[in-house]
């Protein structure tokens, strides 16, 4: 069975011991919310950053502290193909003392924690779940927090990243930049959040809109009075309903400094219009902002309706393009979101090698991709973050986008002496990876499909070693097409520098002439499309910038053609 038993080297799960009541005392927000989070990681990493000197005080308004970094839902950890799994620093088996002090209610003073913690711990009521209320009768409404995915982030990493930007927008401008939320329809089988949105909140909630003022150094967010996906006047047992406006665990979470009500946004961008402040969207790209047009077929996203809707009701109101800003604010990884594209990048790996394990004559590739997607969920992944690209044979040679005009055509059967290709990801708690490799169906390569296999490569080795801070990817463009043979240079149809962005999407915003600077995380993919030999192949792997070069997530991976055929063997 080939490549059967082959595994990366993945990260190790940490076990951490359940101490409820310092979970709960954690939560400093005054009043008692369910459900009764548990998870002493959460000390070992505040007695961390205090050692590190960090500043582990909520900011802003009250916040619930208990922003944990949660330990990855996966039930195959411990299973023989290995696992990616987070944090794997973090591995406290005992509680640490904690001496510095929080920021509570601006009515309170400093106060040293082992006293908060005393006090509330021994004042403070068990929380109690929606689940459990009902078996005693209370009512049963839902609460965010009874059904949220609780992301690794502190409010000071949310808080973070919108002062940034809003300090990015008050350098090019000034105004209000807009972030609506997705509309609550689904997203496969789930729901999931926009990702500036979610960038600046880390809230899965619906029909709501974010502001970041940089009039007024201010962050609002309308929200709806509940989530309408909850009620169901017919079917009251079944739809209990779940407010959102006066949920304050709900506000603990990013750290805002305001919450309106969703019925009040159209009134504040009158407002904001009549006293002639800039409104700005994230265009996609750069350059003036294009008020889109009412499409005759199909139908426009939240923010591309949002932008047309105030183009229509106020001709008079400055809009303006925020792409740019967006961009610099999120090419930069901070450290908690590249531990979860590592374990994104780890996932992937292991479902290519799942995969890989069932090429051969006769298997076709919707197989293929069942088995890689399956593996991907055994390993955490809450949703595929595109559909996977494996294709082979003729197949191979055209863009996803042909593939996809017609149903079968993703369906082939493979045969012998061709090649497959898959281009695929995972998703863990919002962060994508986007990985890609060529395997021969017969477990060998021919010396034409070796010699093209050498061309994508050295050109993908050459953008790798020439990355560095303070080069800019339209510098990594010149260099691979240096590496590349003049020849072979029109079968090359990757444009840009052969690669793009990743985070919370497949292609994060990015500018090609920005110096890079570490943390960025981007993809290396020298696509060769030769239809006159009728030989495609790729190789696509993810990697970081670091201080003085960079570090490939999927270099534990098989890669190079000797490599592929011992895996397959």
């Amino acid at each position: 069975m080939r490549a059967r038993g082959h595994v990366l080297p993945v990260h190790e799960d940490r076990r951490r011991p359940e101490v409820p009541d310092l979970a709960w005392a954690l939560r400093i927000i005054g009043r008692p919310f369910g459900p009764h989070g548990r998870d002493a990681g959460l000390a070992a990493r505040i007695g961390k950053d205090v050692a590190c000197g960090r500043d582990v005080r909520a900011p802003g308004i009250v916040h619930e502290f208990d922003l944990k970094l949660q330990r990855q839902r996966r039930t195959s950890s411990c299973g023989p193909r290995g696992v990616a799994c987070a944090d794997a620093r973090s591995q406290a088996t005992t509680v640490p003392t904690l001496a510095p002090v929080f920021r509570m209610r601006s009515t309170l003073r400093l106060l040293p924690v082992s006293l908060v913690l005393g006090a509330i711990a021994a004042s403070a009521p068990t929380p109690v779940t929606s689940q459990e209320s009902e078996a005693v009768g209370a009512p049963t409404e839902q609460r965010y927090g009874d059904w949220v995915r609780r992301l690794d982030f502190r409010p000071q990493e949310y808080q973070y990243r919108r002062s940034n930007m809003i300090r990015l927008l008050r350098e090019s401008g000034g105004g209000v930049f807009i972030a609506p939320s997705s509309d609550g329809t689904t997203h496969g089988d789930t729901f999931r959040q926009l990702e500036d949105f979610w960038y600046y909140t880390g809230l899965e909630v619906p029909n709501s809109v974010l502001v970041l003022d940089a009039e007024n150094d201010r962050s609002i967010l309308f929200l709806p009075d509940t989530d309408y996906r909850f009620e169901n006047p017919g079917r009251e047992n079944d739809f209990p309903g779940r407010s959102l406006l006066d949920d304050f665990q709900l506000r603990s979470i990013a750290g805002i400094e305001e919450y309106r009500d969703a019925a009040t946004f159209e009134r504040y961008i009158a407002q904001r219009v009549r006293s002639r402040t800039p409104i700005r969207f994230n265009g996609g790209r750069g350059g003036s902002l294009q008020i889109p047009d009412l499409p005759a077929f199909g139908a426009l996203d939240p923010t591309q309706t949002l932008l047309y809707r105030i183009s229509q009701a106020h001709p008079t109101a400055r809009l303006a393009n925020a792409f740019e800003e967006i961009a610099m604010g999120r090419m930069v990884k901070s450290r908690y979101e590249l531990e979860k594209m590592r374990i994104a990048a780890d996932a992937t790996a292991q479902g290519i090698l799942s995969a890989a394990a069932q090429v051969r004559p006769g298997v076709d590739e919707r197989s293929l991709q069942g088995t890689f997607e399956a593996t991907c969920r055994s390993l955490g992944s809450q949703s595929i973050p595109f559909t996977p690209i494996i294709k082979s044979g003729p197949n191979s040679l055209w863009p996803w986008r042909v593939l996809a005009a017609h149903y079968d055509r993703r369906n082939r059967p493979l045969e012998s002496d061709e090649l497959v290709i898959m281009d695929v990801g995972c998703e863990i708690d919002g962060y994508v990876s986007d990985v890609g490799r060529t395997f021969p169906v017969s477990g060998t390569f021919s010396d034409v499909q070796r010699e093209k296999m050498m061309v994508s490569i050295g050109a993908a080795d050459a953008i790798i070693a020439a990355v560095r801070p303070g080069v800019t990817l339209r510098e990594l463009t010149a260099v691979a097409y240096a590496a590349i043979p003049d020849h072979e240079e029109r079968y090359m149809q990757t444009p840009s520098f052969f690669g793009h962005h990743i985070g919370l999407n497949a292609g994060d915003p990015a500018l090609i002439d920005e110096p890079l600077e570490p943390g960025m995380v981007f993809t290396v993919e020298p696509w060769y499309y030769n239809h006159d030999l009728q030989i495609a192949v790729f190789v696509e792997d993810v990697i970081v910038v670091t201080e003085d070069g960079a570090e490939v997530l999927t270099r534990g991976l098989a890669r190079t053609p000797d490599e592929i055929e011992a895996l397959m063997r």
